[in-house]
């Protein structure tokens, strides 16, 4: 950075949770820098792509796991390593369209990779508007996202997670809905979801 003159800086978040990480694909030297690299697909031809950042990316494994076992539906795995600098690439590709119309258009990193239209389910355990930035360079598509919006009164870290909505259950729900709300899936396959699952209505994580 000192010597490329570049005005950048990078970091590494250290978490107090134990557990393998795999070993880092060749091909996503690339995505990690950039702030999202293809995981794994669950299933053939993926009907939905799962993003997850740090420790809420094994949640979302096991979320595309149990699609594919118990509903038969294929998804994409994403792990993001920032979600703020995907929105900055993003952002500077829109002003630049802006300021320069006559100019080839330029596509993000983050379109690039998800490209096409399936729907995207997004968790974090940042609260919300974390991944919320991605959802308006990602248009005419179906973006739900999970996070950690309210207080958390739990004593260990599966039912914090599922306090807030951002467990393996609660994100295959919501991809089964994310399906069914842009006509990929009938209504009733979301209820067998939640019959499935277990899932309960109650008030939200913030409302508690």
């Amino acid at each position: 950075m000192l010597e490329e003159g570049r005005d950048e800086f990078y970091y590494l978040t250290v978490m107090n949770e134990n557990y393998p990480h795999p070993s880092i694909p060749t091909a996503a030297y690339e995505g990690v820098i950039k702030g999202i690299y293809r995981y794994a697909t669950c299933g053939s031809v993926a009907v939905v792509h799962l993003l997850g950042a740090g420790a809420i990316l094994r949640e979302v494994i096991a979320a595309g796991e149990w699609l594919e076992r118990e509903m038969a539906i294929s998804s994409e795995i994403w792990s993001v390593t920032s979600y703020s600098e995907l929105a900055r690439e993003a952002a500077a590709l829109e002003r630049e369209c802006r300021l320069s119309p006559t100019a080839p258009r330029k596509i993000s990193y983050l379109a690039a990779c998800l490209s096409g239209d399936a729907p995207i389910v997004a968790a974090s355990d940042y609260v919300r508007a974390v991944p919320q930035m991605l959802v308006s360079y990602l248009p005419n598509r179906r973006f739900v996202v999970l996070g950690t919006d309210g207080f958390g009164r739990s004593d260990t870290r599966s039912v914090l997670r599922e306090f807030f909505e951002v467990d393996c259950s609660s994100i295959a729900l919501a991809a089964v809905q994310a399906l069914v709300d842009s006509r990929r899936l009938p209504s009733m396959r979301l209820i067998e979801a939640a019959s499935r699952l277990g899932a309960v209505a109650s008030d939200p994580p913030w409302q508690r």
